[in-house]
């Protein structure tokens, strides 16, 4: 028999399309109640082929097996009573509801979720990246364009249950994957919520995006629970560093933190409808007057990691955070030029890289 959805013209059933189905996955907000008391569905969801007989992540299989609790319960111990769930090691018990430099205590500030459709074209696909944004950050970039949820603690204040409430309600609405951005203080509460999300039902793949400033006892908790990490690997050398994120250590650290990423996914994976499934998709925001750093990162990531590790090299700078206020970090202090981007991207090609067709397009409407 069809299942057919009421209460929407766009109301399909499971027969009338091979790539459209039911998704509703037992969250409230799909939906009404019908005559009688009764439930009915009022949302359809256009699946693509490959998503329909995709085998269920990773964490699934954890979350049966109760490891995925174990998981969570091991990473609550990072949190104090001297956090090191970052390489910042805050000398706060934050399990106490003490705030490290991250600005967060012992629960996740959410800033916002929603289908996010500026992500990459693998990622964001036809309806949206789920992107959840926690508020907070253990970096200190001084052109940060998220300044105000960075180093500003704004938004909602997220225990376990809401935390897998926010994943439930991105896959009801149809996004193709749970996006958690700038997660790297907060994995233990990230991991705290995941069992109860899969016990509702989330079956999305998960995508780590992050600043590349991570523990790696965090990363080797989240193993098999991540299917694509996003690391954003911003400079190279510990001088720029120190003066643009205020850490010195910074290059040092996300070298190993991305090399465990990779151990963990491989190189990115497409499916037939061109959506990612399991992978490492590594960010790089070219910056004025800084090719030196963009041609050491480029090189170490075609040495180190191999030619098919899948790259954004992201011409879309622009002056913010504390860039430019008072004459301040002046030198960095305009847009990135054409013939930057380009010198940019064909070093990446001799190096045989595989890089992101939609950042190179827009490399292209830069003024010269």
């Amino acid at each position: 028999m069809a299942l057919r959805l009421q209460g929407g013209d766009d109301a399909v059933t499971d027969e009338e399309d091979g790539d459209e189905r039911l998704h509703a996955m037992r969250h409230p907000a799909l939906l009404d109640v019908g005559d009688g008391g009764k439930p009915r569905y009022r949302r359809a969801v256009r699946f693509g082929t490959s998503e329909r007989t995709a085998r269920p992540p990773g964490y699934v299989a954890l979350a049966e097996t109760r490891e995925l609790g174990r998981r969570a319960r091991r990473a609550c111990e990072l949190l104090g009573p001297r956090c090191v769930v970052c390489p910042r090691g805050c000398k706060v018990d934050r399990r106490a509801d003490v705030a490290g430099l991250c600005a967060v205590g012992r629960h996740a500030v959410v800033a916002s979720y929603f289908p996010h459709f500026g992500e990459e074209d693998c990622l964001r696909g036809w309806r949206g990246s789920g992107t959840i944004f926690f508020s907070g950050c253990n970096l200190r970039c001084v052109f940060c364009q998220n300044h105000d949820i960075s180093w500003e603690l704004r938004g909602e204040r997220a225990g376990p249950e809401r935390l897998a409430t926010m994943m439930l309600e991105l896959q009801a609405i149809g996004c193709h994957n749970v996006n958690w951005v700038t997660p790297e203080h907060v994995v233990p509460q990230i991991l705290e919520a995941l069992p109860l999300a899969v016990g509702g039902g989330l079956r999305l793949p998960i995508v780590y995006n992050t600043s590349a400033y991570d523990s790696v006892d965090s990363l080797e908790l989240l193993d098999g629970v991540v299917d694509l990490y996003m690391p954003d690997l911003k400079l190279w050398t510990g001088e720029r560093a120190r003066r643009y994120l205020k850490r010195t250590d910074y290059a040092a650290v996300a070298r190993e933190t991305i090399a465990e990423m990779h151990r963990q996914v491989g190189d990115l994976v497409l499916d037939h409808d061109g959506l990612a499934r399991r992978g490492l998709i590594v960010r790089h925001l070219v910056m004025p007057g800084l090719l030196d750093e963009t041609e050491a990162i480029l090189r170490w990531i075609a040495s180190d990691l191999g030619p098919g590790v899948y790259v954004n090299l992201m011409a879309q700078y622009s002056v913010s955070g504390k860039v430019g206020r008072d004459g301040e970090y002046s030198e960095i202090a305009r847009g990135i030029r054409r013939d930057e981007y380009e010198q940019a991207l064909s070093l990446a090609r001799k190096l045989g890289l595989r890089l992101d067709p939609r950042s190179v397009a827009d490399g292209r409407t830069l003024t010269t």
